[in-house]
């Protein structure tokens, strides 16, 4: 009796630490993951915040460039009055709903078929549809004038021209749906190999037939990436500049970015009104993202377990022929044609002598290694800003996916939207948005006039791929894994590095190489922010088609895409080496 006492008198202090051990992790967890929050606003804050709110300041303060905060909303009726905003709102919405309609109707299929099925010739193709993203959109425009105007490359090789609907609507949208095809392609194919495959194989095993299983298991679990990259493509769609100006500027259809432009470029230059047009772009992006916060909301779904599975891919069987004829189809169109004419005037002496073997030449590249180094300068300095850009916007967007996505902070609604700000803006307006704010006299360092500058751009502009990408990927990952490592003793940041990094590593590192792909080709802010003695290769090429060397441009541009191409195939098949290890 008294041993049976002593026992019932000492299990609750035995108990006691047991006890007290989760709430003290989770007050710790709780701890962590405010500061990693509250770190990342404060990295944003620097990064995307402080130009945004210059570029926010301009449109209420006319005269804020002259350093006045005086007659507040004075120029902002003149703006909204304009009786052509309406107008250029309304093609702006239309020409970015075309494009993601369209990019969602080749691209699905075509990453849906990358990643379920055993595709011929599958890394080729991976590789292919990697070049358009390689391929600076001015430049790719100019491709096509070239195959497709009156005197162009078809019409010498077959006698008809389509300059009508290229120079349209309609060639606006074909010809940027085709530039941001990869970022649908490869999303969805990522998605679908992660974890359709795997799942809807169990949904036929359990009787479900094959549409059955697709509709109902692989297609809802992409869902999350396709959202993410159809988001992107839209955002992309209505600030891009080059390919609105350079084919439907002729047949009067103008955009809020064209319209941004025209008061950057024209006397008196209107800050005041870009701004205002700018602020007007960031309201429709952030409907779209709203929307796609409406659509996405209880339809995410937890996947991954950890586990390393191998995905088998299913056979083709009949199919294979006519899949492979669509992946090479859509290759000659998005890849090998514009490829072909930029390279075809690279090598060509003279434009006026056409397609000709007497017109063939290397003194176009002979004119670029005879520059005194300038262009190997600006390929080197655009390499590095890429890489670094890749890296920043990697490591930040991998901290803003986390604390959206696996914490519960009240900051984390401010993250998300933050992060997709960037890219809702042109990249001229980014760019006077970091010469507001770094250029000012109270500031103790500024990266204004220096290479650093134009690293904040890029960073600033690119950062919703990697915060995209791991999103998606972070919403199929369960919560289970984080909390068994927390119970074993590791803290947030241990658990993210060791155990949902590695998860991350494939999104997370597409999204890296779209970002280099992207930053090392970048014109408009690298335009406006480049300081003296600072070359990159977009500044390299527009500065040739100034001078009128169209040949010297097109020449940079193949060296540039084959520079680029190489170094992310090399990666890719590093890393693919290693997973396989």
């Amino acid at each position: 009796m008294e041993a049976a006492t002593r026992t019932t008198a000492t299990r609750p202090a035995a108990t006691q630490p047991k006890a007290t051990r989760p709430t003290a992790t989770r007050t710790t967890a709780i701890r962590a993951s405010f500061g990693l929050t509250g770190a990342t606003i404060a990295a944003l804050a620097v990064l995307v915040a402080l130009p945004l709110a210059f570029v926010f300041l301009q449109a209420i303060f006319p005269a804020l460039a002259q350093g006045r905060f005086t007659e507040p909303f004075g120029h902002l009726g003149r703006t909204l009055g304009d009786p052509a905003l309406l107008e250029l709102t309304l093609n702006t919405l239309k020409l970015g709903a075309c494009v993601v309609a369209l990019a969602a109707l080749i691209g699905i299929p075509l990453g849906t078929l990358r990643g379920l099925f055993n595709v011929p010739f599958a890394r080729v193709w991976d590789v292919v549809l990697l070049v358009p993203f390689m391929i600076p959109p001015y430049i790719a425009a100019l491709g096509w004038i070239m195959l497709l105007q009156p005197r162009g490359y078809v019409q010498q090789l077959v006698g008809v021209h389509a300059g009508p609907l290229l120079f349209s609507f309609g060639g606006v949208v074909f010809v940027m749906t085709l530039n941001v095809l990869p970022v649908v392609y490869f999303a969805v194919s990522r998605g679908m190999a992660a974890s359709g495959s795997r799942l809807a194989d169990v949904g036929r095993v359990c009787g479900g037939g094959a549409w059955r299983c697709f509709w109902r298991i692989s297609l809802p679990l992409a869902t999350p990436g396709i959202a993410a990259s159809l988001l992107l493509v839209f955002a992309m769609a209505i600030e891009e500049y080059g390919t609105p100006a350079a084919l439907a500027a002729n047949a009067g259809f103008f955009v809020l970015v064209t319209g941004i432009e025209r008061r950057f470029s024209e006397w008196p230059i209107d800050l005041p009104g870009a701004s205002t047009l700018s602020l007007i772009l960031v309201a429709l992006a952030m409907l779209a993202f709203m929307f796609q916060r409406r659509l996405m909301r209880g339809r995410t779904f937890e996947t991954a377990t950890g586990k390393p599975i191998d995905v088998e891919l299913r056979a083709l069987g009949p199919w294979r022929l006519p899949v492979t004829a669509l992946f090479a189809l859509v290759a000659l169109v998005a890849t090998v044609a514009p490829l072909c004419a930029i390279v075809a005037t690279a090598f060509s002496r003279t434009l006026s002598g056409g397609l000709a073997l007497s017109n063939l030449s290397w003194v176009h590249f002979r004119a670029i290694a005879q520059t005194g180094g300038d262009a190997m300068q600006a390929l080197g300095t655009s390499l590095a800003l890429g890489l670094g850009a890749a890296l920043l916007t990697g490591v930040l967007g991998l901290l803003v996916a986390y604390c959206v996505v696996k914490t519960r902070t009240r900051g984390r609604v401010l993250l998300d939207a933050l992060a997709m700000l960037p890219n809702t803006l042109p990249g001229i307006v980014v760019g006077v948005g970091l010469i507001l704010a770094w250029n000012q006299k109270w500031w103790p360092a500024t990266p204004y006039n220096t290479w650093g500058i134009l690293l904040l751009a890029y960073c600033c502009l690119l950062l919703p791929y990697p915060v995209r990408y791991a999103q998606a990927a972070l919403q199929q990952i369960g919560d289970s894994l984080e909390a068994a490592a927390r119970v074993h003793g590791a803290g947030a940041v241990t658990a993210l590095v060791r155990i949902l990094l590695p998860l991350l590593a494939p999104s997370l590192l597409a999204a890296m190489l779209l970002v280099f792909a992207v930053a090392s080709r970048e014109l408009v802010a690298s335009l406006l922010l480049a300081p003296t003695g600072v070359q990159t290769v977009s500044l390299f090429i527009w500065r040739q088609f100034e001078q009128g060397s169209v040949g010297q441009g097109m020449a940079m541009s193949v060296v540039t895409v084959l520079v680029t191409t190489s170094l992310m195939l090399t990666v890719t098949l590093w890393t693919q080496r290693r997973a396989a290890r």
